[in-house]
């Protein structure tokens, strides 16, 4: 049987692929886990995805993390989850990818010691040249929008931008994720079918790919089956068919 790995075309891989990793806490509660047995198995999964985007070519991959909602969660949960991050980042894999590190989201929030490892791994892998890894951590998009509206009204209020020059190139370049481009594909593995709080400006036209498989299962052959999928559709951004097909 041919492989989803063999149909993908390398030429027209998405250049910013964006996932919402659920399924960890069902996933282990199936098996008669706690919901952490869930999350451990679900970072594995991480480092499958992310040496299989930078294999392929993706320049931009933003995993949902954490999000600001999340930390309503029980403390254990939490706690938990924190030591796995800690656990978890291996600096050794990503330099040897060539895989850079980026975090979004409210970092004060962050444990103190969460923090400073996570800046540890974004100073040693700056050097890289490859793919930039980006954990949204304690984000959410209606706190993104929030702060990039309290720094445009800054800039007004000290008559360093007019009203009228505000666009949305503008909003673009306040929010946490304005080194990069907004995602080509967004993948939501775990059954559900919504977006959570999660890049809502910039997935506008991204192409949505929502899956039942749970984020622990999600493995290289179901990532570049989404990828298939991503490329079998027609991207018009507000045009028609037709128009596309003009030089």
């Amino acid at each position: 049987m041919t492989s989803y790995k063999d149909l993908i075309d390398k030429s027209r891989i998405p250049a910013h692929i964006a996932i919402i990793m659920d399924g960890n806490g069902r996933w282990a509660k199936q098996r008669g886990h706690a919901r952490s047995f869930g999350h451990q198995a679900g970072a594995e999964t991480v480092h499958v995805i992310a040496e299989e985007a930078a294999r392929l070519g993706v320049k931009y991959l933003t995993l949902y993390t954490f999000s600001t909602e999340n930390w309503k969660r029980p403390a254990e949960e939490v706690s938990a989850l924190m030591a796995l991050l800690m656990d978890s980042i291996e600096e050794e894999t990503l330099m040897k990818n060539n895989i850079r590190f980026r975090i979004i989201g409210e970092k004060d929030k962050l444990p103190v010691n969460v923090a400073e490892r996570l800046q540890q791994c974004i100073k040693r892998t700056s050097v890289n040249t490859g793919m930039c890894l980006v954990l949204a951590l304690s984000y959410s998009s209606k706190w993104e929008l929030t702060e990039a509206v309290k720094q445009i009204a800054a800039q007004v209020a000290c008559q360093k931008l007019a009203v009228d020059e505000i666009t949305d190139k503008t909003i673009d370049q306040y929010l946490a994720t304005s080194f990069m481009p907004d995602p080509d594909l967004l993948i939501r593995t775990g059954g559900e079918i919504r977006l959570s709080n999660y890049l809502l400006w910039q997935c506008a036209y991204s192409e949505l790919y929502f899956c039942d498989t749970y984020w622990p299962d999600f493995k290289a052959e179901e990532f570049c089956k989404a990828i298939y999928d991503y490329q079998q559709r027609e991207r018009r951004f507000g045009k028609t068919s037709e128009q596309l097909l003009k030089p």
